[in-house]
């Protein structure tokens, strides 16, 4: 698929359809040690913070990804056309821990451009981070009482604020 570099001002995005419906990969790792793991993301979002273009993802300390996440200093967000979503279905539900769980899609791994993180050779949008703060949710801290409901387990994510260094897309997702 041709990708061409969009400039951070330039990216149009649904971005409510992005996370809910279409869903990401997070990748981190190191592509040149084929060391890196993905996971299914939908739940993060994307601003200013700091005077600087971010993408923010969270990952429960239960997550493979979350090992790699926390060893390396970068990472990548994928997007795919719907005809991945079944795809992405099975890289949100089984572990890396167990196997080749990239195998066992129709996805391909590849260098990114700006991080060691691979991306996807089949997305439709690369969005690579550089991590510049990371912090745990605190549940003493949450206003919702139903926001607690979303961790039955205790396992509460962690967040990640990378800055924006490359986006790569195809033209629809440029201004």
């Amino acid at each position: 698929m041709k990708l061409f570099d969009i400039p951070v001002n330039d990216l149009d995005l649904r971005i409510n359809d992005l996370w809910y419906n279409r869903w990401f990969l997070l990748t981190s790792g190191d592509w040149k040690k084929k060391d890196f793991n993905t996971m299914t993301v939908a739940w993060g979002y994307f601003g200013i913070m700091w005077n600087k273009p971010v993408a923010a993802v969270v990952v429960r300390p239960t997550r493979f990804t979350y090992e790699y996440i926390e060893k390396y200093d970068d990472f990548s967000l994928s997007s795919f056309g719907k005809e991945y979503k079944e795809d992405l279905g099975y890289l949100g539900s089984h572990s890396g821990r167990d196997g080749d769980k990239i195998g066992e899609t129709k996805l391909t791994p590849a260098q990114s451009t700006a991080i060691g993180s691979p991306s996807f050779e089949e997305s439709e949008l690369i969005i690579e981070c550089r991590k510049i703060y990371r912090d745990d949710f605190k549940p003493e801290n949450f206003l919702d009482p139903e926001i607690d409901k979303h961790y039955p387990d205790k396992d509460y994510h962690r967040m990640y604020f990378g800055e924006i260094l490359k986006i790569s897309g195809t033209q629809k997702f440029k201004y």
